[in-house]
């Protein structure tokens, strides 16, 4: 018999507790899943894909106008946004970018700069909706608008685990600035995401940022930055598509220049000599050879992370065992995909940036990262080397030896093979199938409106309808290229497209400069080109359509299109649909670890209510 005088009101206690948190639960899922490491944070709903996210940032318009006018110092300024109708207060916003960066910052007519914004950069643990870190990028030097979408869409198909994104139209203190690309930053709620709260570290190499020398990219765990001693000079960034060419014979490189300082065609390779590990060449043991990667650690790190790091590009760079060196198939389908979109302004060129790179239990993988120069975009100077990039050779004006992480593996028969596989189920998944184009068509529909009222567009609507279709050709091109690169009619390397130039495939239906290029196209609505309306006068492209813009609140005038429903629900809002889903793809309810412990405190409180039972039958009278 139960004769404890405390037990009445200690299984009341216990039965409160449980009935506390699964109501907790319910009503505030984000803690639960913070909690439980699981990867459905509500932030992953509201990043639709298929959808646009509203983002009105309000801030001190002198705070806001002395950011753009240092906007290269990449400053944080206090700011309230609001997202889809949920109000964040006190997060800090900076702009962001490389080449990008400074190209909008040396044009007078226009201040579209990138953006990130940090919610926990005043507020430590704030969010949004799970959220820490995102980033808003301005579209510079892509006239379509897709190629970064389309990049992720790609990485998501083949089973990367590529960051969140969505399309966002952006409003400062209630005026439109811009139709942006959202893009969830490779941070804390990524990688909790992806990995669980037990993740491992995360790295994002910059050799592009003071020429490889180690100086931070991002900032350490306090928020602090460490800024380069100086900034490229205008003239030390290429504009353009720059031709891809074979590193120059010695006799053509300047006395005392070696081939690897002279870095590529014109000579901007890396913005310096020392890559400071970011090519993922092992040199020796010491911490400091590979400060490139080491400096810019996204996450508290120690000397033992470090070791493993080395210990595994030690192994890499010998060849030896590999597989506990790399997540294999999780680097081959990242290249696959990087193979295929022609993204040269990355690991695989001099330049040896715009990727992440993340360990865990001593294994290193790609992580793919900035694709607003994706489909040749850089360094490519004609139709015919994008289309025909060669797919064993997937590397420009460097060595595939000087890029161990691909050229390793591609070393080995077996992953050889397949990372072939990986290339073949993509072309006939996502090009031969269909999708490539049906999804270019529903993103049109999507966005077509947004773009056409975008105030400070670096492109004009014409020339965006015209890319549209330009992309879309040598998206299928390129698909046919890699196709006959697999089966051997197209060769797959550079040697063998020098030599039989006669078997690629023909691009020259394909006028590759309607696609943008780094040095973007005019600069916007924000400093447009004048332009004569009936009466002879000048006026802005905008004032000539008669538009007034978007309408307030950042929707533009009219309705969208009727059929952009239709022609989205083939868009589904699931992430990595693709031949991998079943790997990776993202659920939005709770995850199983939420659902077994909402099951336990379940049986809990059944347990606690037959004691009470019990207790009260057997009470002594």
């Amino acid at each position: 018999m139960i004769k404890h005088k405390w037990i009445g009101a200690i299984t009341a206690l216990l039965m409160a507790a449980v009935l506390l948190l699964m109501a907790g639960a319910y009503l505030f899922p984000s803690a639960l899943t913070t909690f439980s490491g699981s990867s459905e944070l509500p932030y992953v709903s509201a990043m639709d894909k298929t959808e646009i996210l509203d983002v009105q940032i309000i801030a001190d318009e002198n705070d806001w106008a002395d950011m753009l006018d240092n906007a290269t110092a990449e400053e944080y300024i206090p700011a309230t946004v609001i997202i889809n109708g949920t109000k964040i207060e006190n997060v800090g916003i900076r702009p962001k970018g490389n080449s990008s960066l400074r190209t909008v910052a040396q044009d007078d007519t226009t201040d579209r700069y990138s953006f990130k914004i940090e919610f926990d950069h005043y507020i430590s643990g704030q969010t949004w909706m799970g959220l820490d870190k995102i980033a808003l990028n301005n579209m510079q030097g892509d006239s379509t608008y897709m190629k970064e979408y389309l990049s992720y869409d790609l990485m998501d198909y083949a089973g990367v685990e590529a960051p969140l994104y969505t399309f966002s139209n952006i409003s400062v203190n209630g005026e439109t600035w811009g139709f942006y690309l959202a893009v969830e930053v490779l941070e804390d709620s990524y990688a909790k995401r992806v990995y669980g709260n037990d993740h491992g570290k995360l790295y994002k190499p910059e050799s592009m940022d003071m020429g490889g020398s180690g100086q931070r990219n991002e900032g350490n765990a306090d928020g602090n930055r460490q800024r380069p001693e100086r900034l490229p000079a205008q003239e030390d960034i290429p504009t353009g598509n720059v031709p891809i060419q074979e590193n120059l014979p010695d006799e053509d490189i300047p006395e005392g220049i070696s081939q690897r300082e002279q870095g590529g065609p014109s000579g901007f390779g890396g913005f310096g000599g020392q890559s400071g590990g970011a090519t993922l060449q092992y040199t020796d043991d010491e911490i400091s050879s590979y400060s490139t990667i080491f400096d810019s650690a996204v996450f508290d790190t120690s000397d033992k992370d470090f070791m493993r790091v080395i210990n595994a590009l030690k192994k890499l760079n010998a060849g030896e065992d590999l597989e506990s060196a790399v997540d294999v198939e999780a680097t081959l389908k990242y290249f696959a995909a990087h193979t295929i979109l022609v993204n040269l302004d990355s690991y695989v060129s001099n330049m040896c940036h715009n990727y992440y790179l993340y360990e865990e239990n001593g294994q290193l993988t790609m992580l793919p990262w900035d694709f607003n120069l994706a489909f040749g975009g850089f360094q490519s100077g004609s139709a015919s080397s994008v289309v025909n990039f060669p797919i064993d050779t997937p590397v420009s004006n460097v060595s595939l030896e000087e890029r161990p992480m691909i050229g390793k593996l591609l070393e080995v028969p077996e992953y050889l093979e397949l990372y072939h596989s990986y290339l073949a189920e993509i072309v006939d998944g996502y090009f031969n199938s269909g999708l490539f184009e049906q999804t270019i068509d529903s993103l049109d529909s999507l966005i077509s409106s947004y773009v056409e009222a975008d105030p400070s567009t670096f492109y004009d609507y014409d020339s965006y309808k015209s890319s549209v279709a330009e992309l879309k050709k040598l998206g299928l091109l390129r698909a046919q290229s890699v196709e006959g690169q697999l089966n051997g009619t197209v060769p797959s390397t550079t040697d063998g497209q020098n030599a039989a130039p006669d078997e690629l495939v023909d691009a020259s239906d394909v006028d590759l400069s309607l696609l943008g290029s780094m040095g973007g196209g005019f600069s916007g609505r924000q400093g447009e080109r004048p332009q004569e309306n009936e009466e002879g006068e000048e006026s802005t492209p905008s004032e000539a359509k008669g538009g007034e813009g978007f309408q307030k609140g950042g929707r533009p005038p009219g309705n969208m299109p009727e059929n952009m429903q239709e022609d989205m629900n083939s868009m589904s809002p699931q992430r990595n649909q693709g031949f991998a889903a079943e790997a990776s793809a993202t659920a939005y309810g709770f995850g199983k670890t939420a659902w077994i412990l909402l099951g336990s405190c379940t049986i809990l409180l059944s347990v606690g209510l037959l004691f009470v039972i019990l207790f009260r039958r057997r009470r002594p009278q």
